[in-house]
């Protein structure tokens, strides 16, 4: 269970908010973790550190060059910065990091999350980022902004529907080369989004009511396709001019690097150039449909 304490040490200032205004972003970081069956908590020793260091360096295939290290995690937590884990029983089964902004940004940046493959399906990564959002609302952060791979559906449902984060920029190559078993030598784009604490679509979000798109329905409404699939499941370009457009992604990206490399390049291409384009003409990325279909809109 989190607790509101009478002193949580905050690196804002709190004054403006009370226990009413946090009981229930409390409650609901309660819930989803009773509801994914594990305990999310903050690690601040050596070993729970450790076990980070080794699940994530599992996740991404990169024993030797894990992608943090136990150095940085301990100068995180001592800096006052969030680093939290999930906890089935006694295993350490999801783990979240983030560091804050400069102080006149009143933002936490969460660098990187992350669960067993094993546990995919029971919504540990929804528990750990509710108990991110309720760790920095008691900090007086009133948005956290993170980075996903535009091409990864699931990752896009999940932040842009299940969350209720709004884009804000798309990042070509953010990262560099990353090499690993995730990313392959993929160009690692980012999305950069920020998740409004306390904006009312994240407060549904947070109590199961997520953004839900369809893009079936855009098209009803006059939506055309900017990017679509053609019969061989490459890219297929559409136009980009219309006042609502749908930009497809790959089913499984993961497996189309594996499969087929020079095709899964030809996808982070063409969606970096569609989804760059409409924005530099005025569009704003609205949400995702989970079957594969970010949604874009021009503003009048």
């Amino acid at each position: 269970m989190m607790t509101i304490p009478d002193d949580v040490g905050t690196h804002r200032p709190t004054a403006h908010l009370t226990p009413v205004d946090l009981d229930p972003a409390v409650q609901a970081a309660d819930a989803a973790a009773q509801a994914a069956g594990v305990a999310v908590r903050e690690v601040g020793d050596l070993t729970g550190m450790a076990a980070v260091v080794d699940l994530y360096a599992e996740i991404w295939g990169r024993s030797a060059n894990p992608p943090v290290t136990l150095e940085l995690l301990r100068a995180f937590t001592k800096a006052g910065n969030y680093v939290g884990g999930a906890y089935d029983g006694d295993r350490l089964v999801g783990a979240c990091v983030g560091f804050f902004h400069a102080p006149s940004e009143d933002a936490l940046h969460s660098h990187i999350a992350g669960v067993a493959p094993d546990m995919a399906g029971r919504n540990v990564g929804f528990a750990l980022k509710l108990h991110q959002r309720a760790w920095a609302l008691l900090r007086g952060v009133s948005e956290v902004a993170w980075t996903f791979d535009p091409l990864v559906s699931r990752n896009a449902w999940f932040n842009l529907a299940k969350l209720a984060a709004e884009p804000a920029e798309y990042l070509p190559n953010f990262y560099g080369a990353m090499l690993d078993s995730i990313n392959g030598d993929d160009d690692s784009d980012r999305l950069l989004v920020r998740w409004r604490l306390r904006d009312p679509a994240v407060v549904a979000a947070c109590a199961g009511r997520p953004v839900v798109l369809r893009a079936a329905d855009e098209l009803a409404a006059g939506a055309v396709v900017a990017l679509g699939i053609d019969a061989d499941g490459a890219p297929a370009p559409g136009r980009v001019d219309a006042a609502t457009s749908l930009v497809a992604v790959p089913p499984d990206i993961q497996a189309l690097r594996a499969t087929d490399p020079a095709l899964a390049q030809r996808w982070r291409v063409a969606v970096r150039d569609a989804l760059s384009q409409l924005v530099a003409d005025g569009g704003r990325v609205a949400g995702f449909d989970r079957e594969g279909w970010y949604v874009v809109r021009r503003s009048s």
